[in-house]
């Protein structure tokens, strides 16, 4: 994750295409461990692709996700929720004795 943060900050700082040392130079800032492995797989797997549609396919595809929640998979469903009215009378409530 810290490798992918600072991918994305050197595109919001106008790099539009960062390069090893520029991720590098990014995660000392901050005292990240640095490793030239995962800096190198995520640059191989962006090349060329245009960072806004990879940030819109993935959240597609977690939109669609299942998880496990306490061992019990939990499927995202969106629904209506249907929210009934229910009409009160202002003389239904006042049918109490005060010293019943």
């Amino acid at each position: 994750m810290k490798v992918i943060a600072a991918y994305l900050l050197s595109q919001l700082g106008g790099n539009s295409n960062p390069s090893s040392n520029d991720l590098k130079k990014i995660l000392n800032s901050v005292g990240a461990e640095i490793d030239d492995m995962k800096i190198e797989l995520l640059l191989s797997q962006v090349e060329g692709k245009d960072i806004n549609e990879l940030i819109a396919a993935g959240k597609q595809r977690l939109a669609s996700t299942t998880c496990i929640v306490g061992g019990q998979v939990v499927e995202e469903k969106k629904e209506e929720k249907k929210v009934e009215k229910v009409e009160e009378s202002d003389e239904e409530d006042f049918n109490f004795s005060l010293f019943d």
